[in-house]
């Protein structure tokens, strides 16, 4: 069992912070690696990427978004509840090379990916932008760990609540047009990733986006989380997370994640209905 020591609601209550008792983990995972979790013997695995380690503290953190009956389930677990399983670390670590400077581009959840990758990438010495956006300031997480991590932080929203009045594609594009970049890492929505690749590719700058397909065992065995690369069928859980942007087929992902939306409201306002009985 895998206690919970922590429980933040974050982004409107949209969002949910859990700090896990998981020694073994904290002391061997790596910026861009990932577990999976189980709430209960009946429950859904579900593959989430870590959001901060704590070695000392033997501690992981991972932040997710309330989609569907099994994130309802991890919502409703408290301090002092444990996950019956948490498998990992699991996926290929972020290559963290001093290349010079970089931006790192994160929307919604996916800045929680992004923080330890900033950090990491700050840490061997690069000169690191972030561009993080939501869609009101709201719904916005983790500014404060950003901007820890970063050189310089940009922050974006929608409705223009807080921050820059518009997409992070803005920001990025300005910052392309005036700076010598070497790297930019993408990660959130699949939209925002695609609109990033897109942009980056004429600028030819390389760009690593995290991809979060739907997944089953995260070995490479059952072939769910298949994802198409530079014309090539790459398992997301053991040849990535992480890969070239240019080369993924985000129209295809599109597609896989939305394979399960009417199954997953169905379950999601069964259980929720249970729950108000």
């Amino acid at each position: 069992m895998f206690k919970i020591i922590k429980r933040q609601e974050m982004a409107e209550g949209t969002v949910v912070l859990n700090e896990i008792e998981a020694p073994l983990i904290a002391r061997k995972a790596k910026p861009g690696q990932f577990v999976i979790l189980k709430a209960t013997e009946t429950g859904e695995r579900i593959p989430l990427t870590m959001a901060d380690t704590d070695p000392g503290k033997g501690t992981i953190t991972i932040i997710y978004m309330v989609v569907g009956k099994s994130t309802a389930i991890f919502r409703d677990l408290k301090v002092g509840d444990s996950f019956m399983d948490v498998i990992g670390p699991l996926g290929a670590p972020t290559h963290l090379d001093k290349v010079g400077k970089v931006i790192c581009v994160g929307g919604g959840t996916g800045v929680a990916v992004l923080h330890p990758i900033t950090r990491g990438l700050k840490e061997v010495g690069n000169d690191v932008t972030s561009i993080i956006g939501s869609r009101n300031k709201g719904l916005l997480i983790l500014e404060d760990e950003m901007k820890s991590a970063s050189t310089r932080l940009h922050v974006c929203t929608d409705d223009g609540s807080y921050g820059h009045h518009g997409f992070v594609t803005d920001i990025l594009k300005e910052t392309l047009e005036k700076e010598d970049i070497k790297l930019v890492v993408g990660i959130g929505p699949v939209p925002m990733m695609k609109a990033v690749c897109n942009m980056t590719k004429e600028y030819k700058v390389k760009t690593l986006v995290s991809l979060n397909p739907i997944m089953i065992d995260g070995t490479g065995m059952c072939g769910g989380c298949r994802v198409s690369v530079g014309g090539e069928t790459k398992f997301a859980c053991v040849d990535g997370p992480e890969f070239d942007g240019h080369k993924v087929d985000f129209d295809e992902l599109m597609l896989r994640l939305r394979a399960y939306t009417i199954e997953e409201k169905e379950s999601y306002d069964e259980y929720c209905n249970l729950q108000k009985a």
